[in-house]
C-alpha cells in the first residue's frame, strides 16, 4: 500500500460510484499501476501537479505519495468529492480540489507564477483531445508547465507521437510535435480498468520545446484543417481553396504541389502557415 487508506474498491462502495459512460470514466483500482504513471513523470520535488479528472483518487494518491509541492485536481462529478475530500484530510494542505468543468479552467492561474509545474491524468476519454490541443495552445510559449504526462486511448496516443510518411501522422501530431517533444511511455491493458474499456490506453509523455518554429497557431490549424480534410489529394487541390495560386505557393515554399499532406513535415506546414 501506498498510505494508510482504504482500497479503492471499498471508496467505490462506500459513496456508490460507478463510472459513468457519459462522463468518459475507467477507473483504476491498482495502485502500484497508478503510482507507475505518476512516477514516469519525473521528480516531484517543489513542483506544483494538477491532475484532471480524479475520480476516486488512485492517481491523485499515488502523486500525493511522491510529495509534489501541492496537487490540485478538478472534477465535476460530485459523487466523486466525499473520496477526495477523505485524501485531502490525510494529506493536510497538500491537496486542492476544484469542482468544475475541465474544459473551462484558466490552468496558469491554478499554480504560483513562475514555479515548475506538470500535469498528470488520466484524462476521460471524451475530452482528452480538446484538452491537449487547449494546452498545447497555451500562451506565452514556453508555456507554465514542464511537462504533460497524460492517458489516452492508443489510437489517439499514436495520433499525437506520429511522424511524417506514418498512417496516424495528421492534425494532431503536427500541432503536438510543433511544440513539444511527444512519446509513448507505455500501454496499459483494458483489464486494468473498471469497467474495462474496449480499447488499450497508453501513457504519453510530452514535454514543451523551448524554441518550438514561428508560427501563429490559428494559421497552422487553419492550414493543417484543410490539408488533411480529404488527405488523398495531392495538395494543389486540397489548398486550392486557401492559396489562389496553389502551385505558385508550394513551389515558393519547396513542396512538391503533386505531394499529398502526410509526406510533409512539420516545418513544411509552418512555412505553409506563415504564408496565409
Amino acid at each position: 500500500m501506498i498510505d494508510a487508506l482504504p482500497p479503492l474498491r471499498d471508496v467505490l462502495k462506500k459513496n456508490d460510484l460507478w463510472a459513468k459512460k457519459a462522463l468518459g470514466q475507467n477507473f483504476i483500482l491498482d495502485l502500484n499501476l497508478t503510482s507507475k504513471i505518476a512516477k514516469s513523470a519525473g521528480s516531484f520535488e517543489n513542483t506544483h501537479i494538477i491532475e484532471v479528472g480524479p475520480g476516486p483518487g488512485g492517481l491523485t494518491r499515488a502523486i500525493l505519495a511522491l510529495n509534489p509541492a501541492s496537487l490540485t485536481v478538478i472534477e465535476r462529478d460530485q459523487r466523486c468529492l466525499n473520496a477526495l475530500e477523505e485524501i485531502s484530510n490525510h494529506y493536510p494542505g497538500k491537496l486542492n480540489i476544484i469542482e468544475g468543468d475541465a474544459l473551462s479552467q484558466d490552468y496558469a492561474a491554478l499554480v504560483p507564477a513562475g514555479e515548475p509545474a506538470k500535469l498528470i491524468a488520466n484524462l476521460p476519454y471524451n475530452i482528452a483531445t480538446p484538452l491537449l490541443i487547449n494546452w498545447l495552445k497555451s500562451n506565452p510559449w514556453p508555456p507554465w508547465f514542464q511537462s504533460m504526462t497524460l492517458m489516452f486511448q492508443r489510437e489517439v496516443a499514436e495520433r499525437i507521437v506520429a511522424q511524417s510518411g506514418e498512417k496516424h501522422f495528421g492534425r494532431l501530431a503536427i500541432m503536438a510535435g510543433w511544440r513539444t517533444h511527444a512519446h509513448i511511455l507505455f500501454d496499459i491493458d483494458p483489464q486494468a480498468f473498471t469497467p474495462p474499456p474496449k480499447v488499450t490506453s497508453s501513457v504519453v509523455h510530452l514535454t514543451p520545446r523551448s524554441n518550438p518554429l514561428p508560427c501563429k497557431i490559428e494559421k497552422l490549424e487553419q492550414i493543417t484543417s484543410v490539408a488533411f480534410q480529404k488527405r488523398r489529394k495531392m495538395l494543389r487541390a486540397s489548398l486550392k481553396s486557401v492559396f489562389p495560386e496553389t502551385e505558385k505557393t508550394l513551389e515558393s515554399c519547396g513542396i512538391d504541389p503533386q505531394a499529398r499532406a502526410e509526406t510533409l513535415e512539420i516545418a513544411d506546414f509552418v512555412n505553409l502557415a506563415n504564408q496565409l
